[in-house]
Order: C-alpha cells, then structure tokens, then sequence
C-alpha cells in the first residue's frame, strides 16, 4: 500500500480513484488498487441495483463507491417533483432548436418539436429524494465511498455515510467552496480544475490544488484528490506535490477498452487535442466541459437560445441526443458528427485505446517508479502555431 491518506481512508493500494458510468471500468480499477466510483444520477434505483450486484459478482471484495448529483442550486429544488411542472417551463422555441440542429444534418425528429417529460429522470435523481432512493440502494452494498458531484452534500447525505461507516467526498471548483465542503464534515475533497470532463469550475488544476490545500488549513486538514485533466501518473504527481493525496480521473477512462463510449465517439477522442473541448452550458444548465462537435457549435452560436437553468436544459438537450446517439450507433452519418460527449482538455494524451488496467499500471509506474508513460512519448496532436 502507497503511503498515502487517501489509500488510508479507502483500504486501497494506489490513491486513484476513477469516476466512470461502466461497471467494467469500476471492477477494473478497483482490482488494480485503485478504487472505482460508478456514476449514478442518469439510472433508476433498479438500474442501479443490477449494476452494482454485478459488481459484487466480479470485484473480489475490493473497494468501490457510487457518485450522485445534488446541486445546491437549481430550479425546483425545494418543491416536490413534478416533471411535468417542469416540461411546461420550457419555452417552445428550444424544442424548435434542437429540432433543427438536428435537421440540418439530415435527422428527421418532428416529436422533439413537442415539449413533454422525456429527460426528466436526470432531473428526478437531482432532488433530494431521487438521490436518497439511489443511496439506499448502494448502502445495500458494501461501498467504500459515496461523492456529490455538485456542492455541498445535504446533511442527510453525510450522515448516511456516517452511519454506513462509508467515507463522504464531493466535487468543488474554488477554495470558498472547499472551506464550506470542510465545514459541512465532507471527508475527501475532489478538487477539480476547469481542464476537467464534466461540470467544472474555471480556475485551473495547477492554480487551485495549492489555493485549496492552503485555504483549508484553518478548518481542518482534509485529504485532497486532484481533478481536472489528470491523464498520467506524472501529472498525479504533480498534483500531490501540491498538496493532494491523490488523484481523481473520469477522462482518461472514456478510450478504455472496457469503455460505454460509443466507438464513434471514442475514435473522436483518441484524434482529438486538448483544444477540442468547450466548457459549456449546454447540455446540463451548468458548466460542463465536452468534445466540441456540430452539436456544441450550434449552442455556442449567437442565434442560438441561452440554456435554460438545471433541470430544464437536460430535458431539452438529453432526448436530442439520445436520438443522435442511437442513429450513430446505427452508422447515420449526420448523427456521427453531432455526437459529443463529457472530455476533459487530457483529452489530447488520451492517443490511444488500452485496458482500464492498463491505465492503472501505467499511472503506478510513472508515480512509484518515474518511468515515461507510453503516451506522454507518443506525437503530439497539438495544432502548429504557425
């Protein structure tokens, strides 16, 4: 076991934690030493059920976790669920948009033109309820560590991961937020960058591990995972020189062999650079970085319409690109160009497609033993200044 605190809290032998939507990838990295953390929010408490039982079946008893979404802010937030409340906060004008976008590249999709509920479950989970029904789901299973992927947990959050003896983490983007993630008791602080796939803040990893790190210290020295464009063991290193002790990856996972990413979108990002990413509101009503495509493009367009706020956004852009992701799937050529999905800017090192084991033992080596990775020796794909 690494001395790390990180390794301490988890039972672990390596301080890399990997956020990812597969099972695969999970069973993977936890039997490489890491510890693996299965996204929940887009799954029902049945969904979740499945995947975390098969899990179990195939992680020989080491350590994993599950990651929900609970914002502190977003519309509705207090209220009871109700999508169609929802559905008819949306103006006619996005349902128009997406309608179009697809459109014009050959998608013939007239039922996005009606606005009604579909999307909505993403938004279902974000609640205080939804979320609580997934985590009584995943404290059925013998989870390691549960994680907010947006503010502050609630104080039940905590508290059930205190009576599960299961260690509590959450995502922030500056040092004000890490101070009220200590105060609140969080456990682990997965302080993220702007580099980072996802929702992400705009301050970078090298700027804000040690801002955080330094910031804390009056309010308790809590453990650090570092986040936002962390592709190699080198740039781990980098980050616990500054104060982490550990590593927090979703990206790099995303070419894995075992990955859920369509393969049109896998061959997208292993050619892609590190400039090939847009942080944007788009898809969720927050910031979220994701491969540029046709499909960004168009909402970084001035004609097009500012997203709406979370949990209206998701409804509008998640049931377009269900339909766009489908098509590709299915060799559509318009819908191959429009399919995106959440990269961070390491996106650019992420040249080829190995084992999530692979990425495991490659990190290990570049850390423990300061050999090269493989990919840091690959070519550039950065664009010529000329």
């Amino acid at each position: 076991m690494m001395n790390s605190r990180i390794c301490e809290m988890l039972d672990i032998e390596f301080p890399l934690v990997a956020f990812t939507h597969c099972r695969d990838v999970v069973v993977a990295v936890s039997k490489a030493g890491g510890c693996g953390v299965l996204g929940a929010v887009g799954m029902s408490p049945e969904q979740l059920e499945k995947e975390l039982k098969w899990i179990d079946e195939h992680i020989d008893g080491k350590p994993y976790g599950v990651d929900v979404l609970i914002p502190n802010k977003m519309v509705g937030k207090d209220e009871k669920f109700d999508a169609d409340k929802l559905a008819k906060m949306i103006p006619q004008e996005y349902a128009d948009f997406r309608t179009d976008v697809l459109a014009n590249h050959g998608i013939d999709a007239p039922e996005l033109r009606k606005i009604d509920t579909a999307g909505s479950s993403f938004a279902a989970n974000t609640q205080s309820d939804g979320a609580k029904a997934l985590l009584d789901v995943a404290f059925k299973h013998p989870i390691k560590i549960i994680a907010n992927a947006l503010g502050v947990p609630p104080d039940w959050m905590i508290k059930m991961g205190k009576d599960n003896d299961c260690k509590v983490a959450a995502l922030l983007g500056t040092a004000e937020h890490a101070i009220n993630q200590v105060k609140a008791g969080v456990d682990i602080l997965v302080v993220s960058g702007t580099e980072a796939g996802g929702h992400c803040g705009s301050v970078s990893t090298m700027v804000l591990i040690p801002e955080v790190h330094q910031a804390i210290q009056p309010y308790g020295d809590v453990p650090i995972l570092a986040a936002g464009g962390i592709v190699t063991g080198k740039q781990m290193a980098a980050a616990m020189a500054m104060g982490a002790s550990g590593a927090w990856c979703g990206s790099v996972w995303l070419t894995t062999i075992e990955s859920e990413v369509d393969p049109i979108v896998k061959e997208k990002m292993v050619a892609a650079n590190s400039s090939q990413t847009v942080r944007s509101r788009s898809r969720t009503g927050k910031h979220s970085r994701q491969l540029v495509t046709p499909w960004t493009q168009a909402w970084e367009a001035e004609s097009a319409p500012e997203p709406l706020p979370m949990p209206l956004q998701p409804m509008v852009a998640e049931p377009a690109l269900q339909k766009v992701n489908k098509l590709a799937a299915g060799g559509h050529e318009g819908a191959q160009d429009l399919a995106t999905y959440w990269v961070g800017q390491g996106v650019g090192l992420m040249n080829q497609s190995i084992s999530a084991s692979d990425v495991v033992q490659e990190f290990k080596d570049c850390l423990l033993y300061t050999s090269p990775s493989p990919r840091d020796l690959s070519t550039s794909r950065m664009p010529s200044s000329a």
